[in-house]
């Protein structure tokens, strides 16, 4: 059975960016709001932070819903796992507690050494080499399941670049501009290359885009 690498649920704003400048402990989605880039996902009935009943059904639940299907391991930028730069920080275990969301094998690209860990279900492996070397440890850490490519955008555009990516779902917030930082495209056309295209809007207000493998 193929292995597919996964994007997921991508939050991305209506001029393509995934994250703003300016990222730190407090902002780590830079000066982007990450409340309003997700709000379709929060509003929804499988919203695993949701603390009380309710929720939407139909398209956005099923996207939130689908988010851990059949994933065996992630794959994920420095950026994403952490706000600091340069080598690491030891005490700095993610920004999730003690209760890391992935529950599988996540591997933290990254030029610096640091010896894995584990959190609850999580354990985080840090790698550095070419996205192929990467994806084909993730491979074997998932034992046949899929591979999520968890982000961030720069991360992402690099497995892109590799033609690595089978399958992406990009949540594309029709009313939320950023004019700066991290850019994923101008226009999901660029990718129409190497990949079919469906769009679907939401009554949320979310703009879903579907890619699969031409």
């Amino acid at each position: 059975m193929t292995q597919l690498l996964k994007v997921q649920n991508l939050f991305l704003s209506s001029d393509g960016f995934g994250a703003g400048e300016g990222q730190s402990l407090e902002r780590p989605f830079g000066h982007a709001n990450p409340a309003e880039l997700a709000s379709w996902a929060g509003a929804t009935a499988s919203w695993p932070n949701r603390t009380e009943p309710g929720g939407s059904r139909g398209l956005d639940d099923y996207f939130t819903r689908d988010f851990a299907n059949n994933i065996g391991a992630e794959i994920m930028g420095r950026n994403k796992f952490s706000p600091y730069r340069g080598p690491h920080d030891l005490e700095w275990q993610g920004w999730w507690g003690d209760e890391p969301p992935f529950h599988t094998p996540v591997f933290v690209l990254t030029h610096f050494d640091r010896t894995s860990f584990t959190l609850s279900d999580t354990t985080f492996h840090f790698v550095s080499g070419e996205p192929a070397a990467v994806l084909e440890q993730a491979r074997a850490a998932a034992e046949g399941r899929d591979v999520r490519l968890g982000g961030g955008v720069t991360t992402i555009r690099e497995f892109l670049e590799a033609d690595l990516v089978d399958t992406m779902h990009v949540a594309v917030s029709r009313g939320v501009t950023l004019g700066s930082g991290v850019r994923l495209w101008e226009s999901p056309d660029e990718l129409l290359d190497r990949f079919h295209l469906e769009v679907v809007p939401s009554p949320s207000g979310v703009v879903h885009h579907i890619f699969w493998r031409r």
